[in-house]
């Protein structure tokens, strides 16, 4: 999902620990912001929806990794627009490709060690 010589040479300039931190935070917190998103949904909490989506979706962009961050675009326009059509598929999906990410970004640490 990542191209790993994009995500380093992005980040040339950063000192490993903070590689390893901006990773480490997001792997520990992707499941809340997630979590946020699923009871956005639930609650038809549309404005919620637009900010968490639209927070998410820069946090994965620091990763390069265009899929999720496709998907929390498309659920944060959703919210904007208050449209309800495709917001559980849209969720679904973003819950496995941030999965995905998190196991790219597991791997390039290993590279920060």
């Amino acid at each position: 999902m990542i191209d790993k010589e994009e995500f380093k040479n992005n980040y040339k300039l950063f000192d490993n620990e903070i590689i390893l931190e901006i990773i480490d935070i997001f792997i520990n917190e992707h499941q809340d912001r997630l979590d946020s998103i699923r009871n956005n949904i639930e609650d038809k909490d549309y404005d919620a929806l637009r900010f968490n989506a639209h927070s998410l979706k820069g946090v994965i962009a620091n990763f390069l990794a265009d899929e999720p961050k496709e998907l929390a675009r498309q659920l944060e326009e959703k919210g904007k627009n208050k449209i309800p059509e495709g917001l559980e598929e849209l969720y679904s999906e973003l819950q496995g490709k941030v999965k995905e990410l998190v196991v790219d970004l597991e791997e390039i640490k290993q590279d920060y060690l």
